[in-house]
């Protein structure tokens, strides 16, 4: 990870990043509530919970250590460290923690597609591009997961301008979007070949659109459709 990295790098990825934190959130709150972390959620080393007596090995402690030290706030510190420590914790009993998620992989997708984030004064956290707020814990644990976090879906949710999201009514439609930049507007189709190709499906006003059978999608919605068609074309590489 380039944590000194080129601003432009994190802007161009600004989409797939806010989708990325957002799911790193929903699974900090699950593996919170499994282990009684509530209150050290959502930015925690969870080894500290899972196995308290839990002890890296000595050359990887010194490593990690060595990288410590050139990260830029204790968010960042906790959870690089819960990265590190969890995988040796996983790795000396593979079929620990099953039932559960992988916690930081959203976590470390999102710094290596443009670096740290940080708090504000104001009570929002900076993520570079775009400012977040975070809500309760509790909303997280009711959000649906986006479980597909490869290269594939990620590069297909960054795009320049305003993006709107749409698909059919009952679900079974294809996946649009349409952008906005400045004065131009441009509407594409996600198709199976994994990539976004020009359409005339969306109608141009919000009244022909409701009535052509086509429904706005949220973001995380669209990225949970993403994944569902790039494992549908290539299985569930991503």
């Amino acid at each position: 990870m380039d944590w000194m990295g080129d601003w432009d790098f994190a802007f161009d990825r600004v989409k797939s990043r806010r989708v990325l934190f957002r799911e790193y959130m929903r699974r900090a709150a699950v593996w919170a509530q499994a282990y009684s972390a509530e209150s050290a959620w959502p930015f925690f080393d969870i080894t500290s919970y899972v196995d308290p007596a839990f002890r890296l090995a000595p050359e990887a402690e010194a490593e990690l250590a060595e990288l410590l030290v050139r990260l830029p706030n204790v968010e960042v510190r906790n959870t690089c460290t819960g990265a590190v420590r969890l995988a040796e914790l996983r790795g000396r009993d593979p079929g620990a923690f099953s039932g559960l998620p992988d916690l930081y992989e959203p976590l470390v997708r999102f710094y290596q597609r443009g670096g740290e984030f940080a708090r504000d004064d104001a009570g929002f956290l900076d993520l570079t591009g775009m400012r977040f707020r975070p809500g309760p814990l509790a909303v997280y644990l009711t959000t649906t997961p986006v479980t597909l976090l490869g290269d594939t879906v990620l590069d297909a949710l960054d795009a320049d301008g305003l993006v709107t999201y749409y698909t059919a009514e009952d679900g079974q439609g294809p996946l649009l979007r349409r952008r906005t930049l400045r004065d131009e507007q441009t509407d594409e189709l996600f198709g199976r070949d994994l990539r976004w190709e020009p359409t005339d499906l969306i109608p141009a006003s919000d009244e022909a659109v409701k009535a052509a059978g086509l429904a706005p999608l949220e973001e995380l919605a669209a990225a949970r459709l993403i994944g569902t068609i790039v494992a549908a074309t290539r299985g569930p590489v991503g």
